[in-house]
């Protein structure tokens, strides 16, 4: 069986590839970080999504000796200039809270109108397989902030998020077949999934 690894714990993370993967890529058994030996995990120090990624990737590889998924995303307010972008997982500090970086951009967002409260969620995604060129491919779900958070579904910034295909639901609103048809890391994923297969042995 062909392997693949996602360099991630995050289990809604996981969860959202390997269904997107699996439709590309059916009997691929893809493990998580905490489905192989631990290693030293690289800093994101990178200024982009696809740098992170790569970086990601590149460390994954190298570990596990599997061919490799990371990728790197984050939500960019146009009323922030493109923030919290690339720091969107630590941008209330650490350690990581979904719900403190939720209140902070709230209070940063708080006298911001809705015609100003643009946004859009970047994924940048990266694959590195042994004896090919790394591929990187970036996906975007645009939408805007809403002024509180709703659902229950998704993680990090969804419970504040609409995207323009659904607008009045926020995106943790969505179920996962409505969301994977939109997100950023969906589009991606759906990019990127054939070159996959390319790649990998048959």
């Amino acid at each position: 069986m062909t392997r693949v690894f996602l360099a991630s714990r995050n289990a809604k993370k996981l969860g959202e590839m390997r269904r997107i993967l699996d439709q590309h890529l059916p009997g691929t058994e893809v493990l998580g970080l905490d489905d192989v030996a631990a290693y030293d995990e690289p800093v994101e120090d990178q200024p982009t999504f696809e740098g992170n990624a790569l970086l990601k990737a590149r460390a994954g590889l190298a570990a596990t000796g599997l061919p490799t998924v990371a990728d790197d995303s984050g939500l960019c307010v146009d009323a922030l200039n493109g923030m919290p972008g690339v720091l969107s997982a630590r941008w209330s500090g650490q350690p990581k809270s979904d719900d403190r970086n939720n209140s902070l951009l709230l209070h940063q967002l708080a006298d911001v109108p809705d015609e100003r409260r643009g946004a859009h969620f970047t994924c940048a995604i990266a694959f590195c397989a042994p004896g090919h060129e790394p591929l990187v491919v970036e996906g975007r779900m645009d939408g805007r902030v809403i002024h509180e958070t709703r659902g229950s579904g998704g993680f990090g910034y969804d419970v504040l998020f609409e995207a323009v295909e659904f607008p009045g639901r926020t995106t943790a609103e969505l179920d996962a077949v409505d969301k994977d048809a939109i997100s950023h890391r969906g589009r991606a994923l759906r990019e990127i999934a054939p070159q996959i297969v390319r790649v990998l042995p048959a």
